[in-house]
């Protein structure tokens, strides 16, 4: 997490996370986006990736990976039913 702004006390969250070259500005507030969304970021060292994430030992998100037709996909799920898929080819 770079940073995070809230108007006050229990007002929504705009934040900003980072990891490498990728950056991500996430808000709760209503209108900024639709609950359920979907998104795909590719990236290159996926297997790596999978193993940092299986390796915080999370509670409630322990993704898999699957390799179909060459592509790699790690998919994760935020608390609002966001999909965020990362995904590399292989070229298998």
């Amino acid at each position: 997490m770079d940073w995070e702004h809230r108007y006050g006390d229990n007002f929504p969250l705009y934040t900003q996370v980072s990891r490498g070259n990728l950056v991500l500005h996430l808000s709760e507030h209503v209108g900024d986006a639709t609950p359920g969304s979907n998104m795909v970021i590719y990236m290159k060292g996926i297997r790596d990736f999978h193993k940092e994430l299986a390796s915080k030992g999370y509670r409630y998100m322990n993704p898999g990976m699957e390799d179909e037709d060459g592509l790699l996909t790690v998919e994760v799920i935020d608390p609002f039913s966001n999909h965020i898929r990362f995904m590399e080819t292989t070229g298998d």
